[in-house]
């Protein structure tokens, strides 16, 4: 056991670096993907709705730690061993594209039926229809909850720790092993994440003022 010095808290500051560029990483992947849910699952293909679905509720409804172990350990009985960075980012990236095609196909699903059928008698087939009348629209209504969701992704990263991913929680683990300071330097974990996530829920709650307020006028 020894006193924690200066040096330490800043090696819990360079580690929420990776907890950041983790986060943006997972946010990237989960939203290519998620994207492509949210058309799948408003799809007029009956076959790519309930492949969304599906996906959808097996990600949703396991838990994120599993997921994790799942890719960790699967790409080593595949024989392409992944190693912690690319098992966390493709394991949050699976997750998040879950969460994120279900807020996407809400906000597409809030255009009003009357203008893809005005958009529909003009001519407009799917894809322009899509990138010239709904998304743009339905990107209104998804800011909120997507920069809600953000602040959970930001948090589940701590997850990756179990996996050997040395980010913000997994050095405050290994500090503390060395210290034997668990209250110090896990409290100071808290505030470090505290101070990550709280401009996103502020700028969050923002969003959704002033959507209520242009929905109002």
């Amino acid at each position: 056991m020894r006193t924690l010095i200066l040096a330490d808290f800043g090696f819990l500051l360079l580690a929420a670096r990776w907890t950041i560029v983790l986060s943006a990483a997972a946010f990237f992947g989960g939203g290519v993907l998620g994207l492509l849910i949210a058309l799948a699952r408003v799809s007029q293909t009956r076959a790519l709705r309930w492949l969304a679905i599906g996906y959808i509720r097996v990600f949703q409804g396991t838990p994120l730690l599993l997921q994790l172990f799942l890719v960790f350990f699967g790409g080593d009985m595949l024989g392409v061993p992944l190693g912690p960075w690319i098992s966390a980012v493709l394991g949050l990236s699976l997750n998040a594209a879950a969460f994120l095609g279900e807020i996407w196909r809400g906000s597409i699903q809030s255009v009003t039926i009357g203008q893809i059928e005005a958009a529909r008698a003009l001519g407009l087939h799917y894809l322009p229809l899509m990138l010239r009348v709904v998304l743009p629209q339905a990107l209104r209504v998804a800011i909120a909850p997507t920069v809600g969701f953000m602040v959970n992704l930001v948090k589940s990263t701590s997850l990756a720790a179990i996996i050997g991913f040395v980010e913000l929680t997994r050095a405050g683990q290994l500090l503390n092993n060395a210290t034997f300071r668990p209250f110090l330097i896990f409290g100071t974990v808290a505030l470090i994440y505290f101070v990550l996530c709280w401009p996103l829920t502020v700028a969050s709650r923002r969003m959704e003022r002033r959507l209520a307020t242009a929905y109002r006028r």
